[in-house]
């Protein structure tokens, strides 16, 4: 399957600021890799393509009680992502990086960093997902994201994708 190049909005995204693409520090984190692993009741294609579709990222893609707003993704390596979420008090939360390694529908890997007011990107970490075959038609996804800032950034980040993985395990049987 070769790598697509698309951009849905559920909600108009703000414009792309121009700015440099950010590093990952070559150095060893501080802070412990953030690991998760979950098996969802759905193919390794279909759990891939929920990280890689915009439309269907942007359905997903943020913390409980959040409202998704937007997800743009050219997904090849050295492509952009973006992603968009409005937190209950009204205030939007805007992430984004590179992908590094896109390989269907096995392995995918991107910087991901919190944009600034300015958007500007800050720290950026570097998110790893392999999705392996299991008996079942079912998919082991494994995440780790590596160089986080610090232990708060970790936990937060913990509590915030582990809510974004509960919503993708609502909505992967309305995506097959």
């Amino acid at each position: 399957m070769a790598a697509r190049s698309e951009t849905a909005t559920a909600v108009q995204a703000p414009p792309a600021p121009a700015r440099a693409t950010p590093v990952v520090p070559a150095a060893a984190p501080a802070v412990p890799d953030l690991v998760l692993s979950r098996v969802f009741d759905a193919p390794p294609a279909l759990v891939f393509r929920a990280w890689t579709d915009p439309a269907l990222l942007a359905r997903w893609l943020c913390c409980k009680d959040f409202t998704p707003l937007f997800a743009e993704a050219d997904v090849r390596a050295g492509g952009a992502w973006r992603a968009g979420m409005r937190s209950p008090d009204g205030r939007d939360h805007i992430s984004g990086g590179t992908y590094r390694e896109v390989v269907p529908p096995a392995r995918l890997a991107f910087t991901h960093a919190w944009e600034d007011a300015a958007g500007r990107l800050g720290h950026a970490s570097l998110v790893t997902l392999t999705f392996a075959d299991r008996p079942g038609g079912k998919t082991e996804m494994t995440f780790v994201q590596a160089g986080l800032a610090s232990a708060e950034s970790r936990a937060s980040h913990t509590g915030g994708w582990n809510e974004s993985f509960d919503r993708l395990v609502e909505l992967l049987p309305k995506f097959a």
